[in-house]
């Protein structure tokens, strides 16, 4: 890869560029901004005023928010990150000024954008019609989001990598979606795994960011699991960047 160089002015420009190609699919922008409007009103009707309710909308909250960063950052990305690959976009841009992060980031800066403003209008409205408590510790949870920004966006490049089509990228989505939704702690805590399941599952690339999302929400976390989620996150981010660097593919898989 090129020298790891940041250019604000030219993220920007990529990133409109990908904006405008989200909004002339007027499709998926709009089931991406209805999506957390929907996630709260199934939510809704599904809980009514069952005993616990409190609880279990702010466990269904948190792990919306996970949700968010799968559907919205890493599964789109993916997808276009594909896209870009095989139409040469990603090669043509290579040869200008850019630097391969800039590329990487300006690409991936609509999907982050729209990822944080889904999560502001779950957190706020799923509170708020759920009758749930806000957080906690929002400051904690930002940063969370953000780290899971950053390690899913990594790692929909290593994704990408071994992703022919875009037809293709839900199936190589599959698997990190399927273990993030079911061993990362979205609904409920690794903890209330058998022992050897949930000394696996802690160890999952988004265990780390869900465990920060819900002592920020609810508190109660002891520091030495916030130390040990955060330092999961960031070892996952250190490898998936490794990764990308090694086997990122620039031109179209023939």
């Amino acid at each position: 890869m090129n020298t790891l160089t940041l250019n604000t002015g030219r993220i920007t420009a990529l990133g409109r560029s990908e904006l405008t190609l989200l909004v002339r699919n007027r499709a998926t922008l709009s089931l991406a901004l209805l999506m957390p409007l929907l996630m709260v009103l199934v939510l809704r009707s599904s809980l009514g005023d069952a005993d616990g309710a409190q609880a279990v909308g702010e466990a269904t909250l948190t792990g919306g928010i996970g949700m968010v960063l799968l559907l919205v950052v890493h599964m789109n990305l993916v997808s276009s990150y594909v896209a870009r690959r095989e139409e040469l976009v990603l090669k043509r841009l290579r040869t200008g000024e850019a630097s391969d992060v800039e590329i990487l980031a300006g690409t991936a800066l609509p999907a982050a954008a729209l990822a944080l403003a889904q999560i502001a209008v779950l957190a706020v409205a799923g509170a708020a019609v759920l009758d749930v408590r806000m957080p906690r510790n929002p400051l904690l949870i930002g940063v969370a989001v953000l780290a899971g920004i950053l390690l899913l966006a990594a790692l929909s490049a290593v994704t990408s990598s071994v992703t022919r089509t875009v037809e293709t990228a839900g199936l190589t989505t599959l698997p990190l979606f399927l273990a993030s939704a079911l061993g990362s702690g979205m609904f409920a805590p690794a903890d209330s795994l058998p022992d050897a399941v949930a000394s696996v599952c802690e160890l999952l690339p988004l265990s780390g960011v869900m465990t920060l999302v819900r002592a920020g929400w609810g508190g109660g976390a002891a520091g030495g699991d916030l130390l040990g989620a955060g330092l999961t996150t960031l070892a996952w981010i250190m490898i998936s960047v490794f990764a990308v660097q090694r086997w990122f593919r620039w031109e179209p898989r023939r």
